[in-house]
């Protein structure tokens, strides 16, 4: 069960991911279309694992190892943004959500 304090932190890093994928896609990721699906934040703030989709792009994987490369320089941009409501920036693991992939073959196999 997440605290207040960790859903609310959890939320302010899902929205401000959000904004610097939004901007910085077209020149660091191919153009690929990615969404942070959710931002879990541990008990002591000191990591946050963001689930994100990953849209237009043939291979997925290839693509969430660059955005791991690109972690250390995306939590910097992040620490920037947030320096008023977090003391701490947490790390930032970045994990691939195929929840909507999964979604799309079962309906699908429905169709069929």
């Amino acid at each position: 069960m997440e605290s207040t304090r960790q859903q609310k932190i959890s939320r302010l890093i899902q929205k401000e991911l959000g904004i610097i994928f939004q901007r910085d896609s077209r020149t660091l990721f191919e153009g690929a279309l990615i969404t942070v699906t959710k931002v879990q934040v541990t008990k002591d703030l000191a990591l946050a694992r963001a689930n994100i989709s990953l849209f237009g792009t043939r291979d997925k994987n290839a693509l969430l190892e660059k955005i791991r490369k690109h972690a250390r320089e995306l939590r910097h941009q992040m620490a920037q943004k947030v320096h008023a409501q977090l003391r701490i920036m947490p790390e930032l693991q970045f994990y691939l959500d195929d929840s909507l992939d999964y979604i799309e073959n079962i309906e699908n196999l429905l169709k069929e």
